[in-house]
This record gives C-alpha cells, sequence and structure tokens, in this order.
C-alpha cells in the first residue's frame, strides 16, 4: 500500500509556472521585509515595484522559452490537416491525364532527338529558300544582301557565285492602283409632287416603307403616300419653318423641330401632339433617333447638341464646343454614337456614354452643312462648299476627297448599292461611286413653272428604305422623287474614269 502511495505521489509533479508564481511570492515578501528592517530611511517603493515588474516578464519569457516547441508542433499540425484536406484529392493523377502527359513527354523527347540528330537538314532547307529568293530576282550589283545573310547564318555561299542580286530580299515599292469604279444606272426624275406653300427643309422615310412625311416653311407637316404620292395627312402645330422630321422604329411617333425652337412629339395614333421638349435657345434646325435606344438628339442655332430621354422629356446631355450653328446632326449604333457637323467649319464625334467630344475634325475650310452614314461600311461622308470628305470610324480617320461640286451642298444621302447623292444650292445634283469618289452622272434639277431661277435650290434628301428611290425636296415649293433609269446598260452609259495621279490626303 506504501509504495502504490509513493508511486501516486511521483506521479503528481507541480507545474514549473505555479513553482515560479510561488517562488515570486516568496521573493516578493523577503525584498519587502528587508527594505522595512533596514534602518535606511532612503528605500524608496518604486524600486521594488520596477524589480518586480521586470522579474514577471523575465518569468513570463522564460514560459514562453518553454512552450515553444510545443508551439511549432501545433502549427505544422495544423498545416497538415490542411493540405491533406484540400490536395489529397489530387495527389494522384486521373488514368486519362497521367496517360496525356506520358504521351506528351514521349513527343518532346522523339522531336528533340530528331533536332539533334538531323542540323543538315534544316541547313539545307534554309538554303532552298535564299536560292530561291536569288533566282527570282533580276541581278543588279555584284554585292549581295543574301550572302551577307549566309554569312550570319553561317551557311556555304551558293552555285551562282557573287554574281546575286543585291535587292533580292528588297521588296519593290509599287504604284498605288485606282480600284475600278462600280458602274451605276443613271437615275432620272419619276414624280414631281406639290402641295407645300413654302420651301421643302426636311424629308424622312417610314420605316416600313409605306408612306414619307416633309415639313416646309409654310409652317406645316405633310405625310404622303410613297407609292402614288398622293396626300394622307397634314399636322399643324409649329409657328415657324419646319426644319427637322425623324421617325421611330420602336413606336408610332414622328418627331419634328423647326426655327421656333420647339421639339414635338406626335403620336401618330391620334395624329396629336403627345409631348414637348423645351430646353433649346434659339431655332432647331436637325435632329435624330437613335437607332436602339430611346434617345433623340438635336442641335440647331445656339451651337448646343440635345439629347433627350423620349418618354421623360428630360434633357440627358447638352453637348456643348461648337463655336457656331449645328446644321446636322447623326447617331448610330456602335461608337462614336452621335456625329455633329457646324457653321463652324467641324465636325465633332461624341461619346454618348460620358456626353464629351471624343474627336474634333478640322479638315474642313468652309461650313459643314451635310452628313451622312453609308449603311455598308463603318464609314461616313462630310459635305461642305470646298469638297466632300469621306471618314472612317470610330476615329475619325481620313479616307478621300470627293471634288468637283462647286457649290453649297446643302444635302447628302447615300443608299446600299454605295451610290452617294449630294445636292446643291444652285439645283445641281452629284452622283457619286462612294467607294472611289467617281462622279457617274451630274444634273440639274428643273425648277416649277411659275418659281423663280433663284427658287432652284435643293435643300433636303433622301433614299428610300430599299434605296432604288430617290426623294428630294427643293426651293420651288415642290417634293421629287427620281428612280434608277432600267433601260440603261453599261454599254449605253459607259464608265469613264479617269483618276488622278495623286489624290490629296488631306
Amino acid at each position: 500500500m506504501s509504495k502504490l502511495e509513493d508511486a501516486n505521489q511521483d506521479q503528481h509533479v507541480t507545474p514549473v509556472d505555479v513553482l515560479l508564481r510561488n517562488s515570486l511570492e516568496s521573493t516578493h515578501a523577503l525584498f519587502l521585509a528587508n527594505y522595512a528592517a533596514s534602518s535606511a530611511a532612503v528605500a524608496q517603493p518604486d524600486d521594488a515595484e520596477r524589480f518586480l515588474h521586470i522579474y514577471g516578464a523575465l518569468t513570463s519569457l522564460i514560459l514562453t522559452l518553454h512552450n515553444l516547441p510545443l508551439l511549432l508542433l501545433s502549427q505544422r499540425a495544423k498545416l497538415a490537416s490542411k493540405m491533406l484536406d484540400e490536395w489529397a484529392h489530387v495527389k494522384v493523377l486521373a488514368p486519362a491525364i497521367a496517360a496525356q502527359l506520358a504521351k506528351a513527354k514521349e513527343t518532346a523527347a522523339v522531336a528533340k532527338q530528331q533536332l539533334l540528330t538531323a542540323p543538315d537538314s534544316a541547313k539545307s532547307s534554309v538554303n532552298a529558300i535564299i536560292d530561291k529568293l536569288v533566282q527570282d530576282s533580276t541581278p543588279t550589283t555584284t554585292l549581295s544582301s543574301a550572302v551577307a545573310i549566309r554569312s550570319k547564318l553561317g551557311l556555304p555561299p551558293t552555285e551562282s557565285g557573287h554574281q546575286e542580286s543585291a535587292t533580292a530580299l528588297v521588296r519593290i515599292k509599287e504604284s498605288r492602283k485606282m480600284p475600278k469604279p462600280e458602274w451605276h444606272a443613271p437615275w432620272k426624275l419619276m414624280r414631281v409632287i406639290s402641295g407645300h406653300l413654302g420651301w421643302v427643309r426636311s424629308i424622312a422615310v417610314d420605316c416600313g416603307n409605306e408612306w414619307f412625311a416633309t415639313g416646309a416653311g409654310d409652317r406645316v407637316v405633310k405625310i404622303w403616300d410613297l407609292a402614288t404620292g398622293t396626300l394622307k395627312l397634314s399636322l399643324t402645330g409649329h409657328i415657324s419653318t419646319v426644319r427637322g422630321l425623324a421617325v421611330s422604329s420602336r413606336h408610332p411617333y414622328l418627331f419634328t423641330c423647326g426655327e421656333d425652337k420647339m421639339v414635338k412629339c406626335w403620336d401618330l395614333e391620334y395624329n396629336k401632339v403627345i409631348r414637348h421638349y423645351h430646353g433649346h435657345l434659339s431655332g432647331v434646325y436637325c435632329m435624330s433617333l437613335h437607332p436602339t435606344l430611346d434617345v433623340l438628339v438635336t442641335g440647331g442655332r445656339d451651337a448646343t447638341g440635345r439629347v433627350w430621354d423620349i418618354r421623360t422629356k428630360n434633357q440627358i446631355f447638352a453637348l456643348t464646343g461648337h463655336q457656331g450653328t449645328i446644321a446636322d446632326v447623326k447617331t448610330q449604333e456602335s461608337d462614336p454614337q452621335i456625329i455633329t457637323a457646324s457653321s463652324d467649319s467641324t465636325v465633332k464625334l461624341w461619346d454618348l456614354a460620358a456626353g464629351k467630344a471624343t474627336t474634333t475634325l478640322t479638315n474642313h475650310k468652309k461650313s459643314v452643312r451635310a452628313l451622312a452614314i453609308n449603311p455598308n461600311e463603318n464609314t461616313f461622308a462630310s459635305a461642305s462648299t470646298d469638297n466632300i470628305k469621306q471618314w472612317k470610324f470610330p476615329r475619325g480617320d481620313f479616307i478621300q476627297n470627293l471634288s468637283g461640286h462647286n457649290s453649297i451642298v446643302n444635302t447628302l444621302s447615300i443608299n446600299q448599292d454605295n451610290v452617294m447623292f449630294s445636292g446643291g444650292d444652285n439645283g445641281s445634283m452629284y452622283f457619286w461611286d462612294y467607294k472611289t469618289g467617281y462622279n457617274f452622272q451630274t444634273a440639274e434639277a428643273a425648277a416649277q413653272p411659275g418659281s423663280l431661277d433663284s427658287e432652284n435650290g435643293i435643300f433636303c434628301s433622301t433614299f428610300d428604305q430599299t434605296g432604288t428611290r430617290l426623294i428630294t425636296g427643293e426651293g420651288d415649293k415642290t417634293i421629287k422623287v427620281w428612280k434608277e433609269d432600267e433601260r440603261a446598260t453599261p454599254e449605253t452609259h459607259p464608265v469613264n474614269f479617269k483618276p488622278e495621279i495623286v489624290r490629296p490626303k488631306y
């Protein structure tokens, strides 16, 4: 029994921190007793407290060092457990993946062996390439760039010796070839429609190609049947010239603007105005509907383009930056989504999301009155008195000039067949092949009997949805419809294309 008690006593060992705490307490009591028994009154209690603080710090340090191996062992166990949980299932690759890796290693080893054992074949292939280049060229001098290349590659000279061409590896710059223009049938007058009492300033065609609307100086918007040219409807409400029209492709809405500073939205199911957009400080000269968003863009004499939410009538952005009247505005689905032309002779491309101009084109020297976007490619054209210029989206890179229409160009239109029409202030009509800039037809609109010759001007134009009918609004208060001459052939109207030797790039 006594042996069992001794064993229990041996197993019960006092912890180290308890022993240290007991030692600290006995030392503290002894230290205070010694200071109390001494006769020196200069003993300060602060020294005792400082000693106890240092002693406690040393004690905690000893305990930490004593437990350090246990802490390290705990961290290693934690890391091992985490790795086992997260990576144990991928420690051994799946048989299919292992087979792919083994096959790839074998293929790489075979390819490396082939390269090491057959270096002469690579050199022979290089020799064959250089020999072919030398044979295809005409020898002109005794110096050879091919010889220099062979010496750098460490290859032997060819059988032809030193009489190799110095220009064998030099690309000869060829002269720029102008593409031949596509043949287009000439256009002829099909119908003259009278009905307005003022200059016809704006035209818009229905998306269903059933009717078109016109606005004029008589303050009336008229809707005509496209097939017969008969009047279907007259809308009154503006108190000044109607300068802009836009037909919505997703809503039964017609938008109009005029010199009376008004922008109106008409519901064509009721033939009434349902919304007004207030904000312009002067006459509104142009407008365009965004093809995919419920957004309307207008511009006018206040040199500001305004972006409207057509549902809430709120102004989203005021596009400021032009120094003169904004004469035309276009919108498209891709960036830049808004293009404006101004009488300050600049064209601006706008970021619709930010409401800021991304590019300003200053190539024109006079007022820019018309814009047209090509429906087939990512380009557009701008018209001024000096030239018609073509540009490439999205940065506005210059493509070419179309010279010859020496008039104030009021309108531009482009159809799906790459026919571009430009109408002048003096009644001149020019038809262009858009890609080459070839003017394949020139005509002059005949003034309506009873009107003055000075009223023989073309103010607006548009192609219908099929591109086979051209509608123009003119200063003699008439609307003219044009179509292609179906009897014309390339033999009766050949292409007489004489390109310029150097087409100016500015």
